[in-house]
């Protein structure tokens, strides 16, 4: 993986979500790297990269936002993850996909 850090934003409901990415991507040097919904209970999901420091800055503002529109579930930084991580993240394997073609 050429980026060190993943970061996932999980909201009910897609406004919260919406607004919650929007803060990420203004809030440090990160990629949208792609989002999932998931089966039932409105829950939706923002997947970012970049370097450490910058997804960390990213999920504390994209989840406090979020918090202001909806309820934030889960916001969470993954630091240098394991390049198979990318079979179980459906954006991140997409987002390899576009970057090397």
């Amino acid at each position: 993986m050429a980026k060190q850090a993943i970061g996932i934003l999980e909201t009910k409901g897609l406004i919260a979500l919406v607004q919650g990415t929007d803060a990420m991507l203004k809030a440090a040097n990160v990629e949208l790297a792609g989002s999932m919904k998931g089966v039932g209970s409105a829950l939706v999901s923002s997947t970012i990269t970049g370097d450490v420091a910058a997804v960390n800055a990213a999920i504390e503002a994209g989840a406090e936002t979020a918090g202001r529109y909806g309820e934030v579930v889960s916001a969470h930084v993954i630091a240098r993850p394991h390049e198979d991580i990318e079979s179980i993240v459906p954006a991140l394997k997409a987002a390899k996909r576009t970057a090397t073609k």
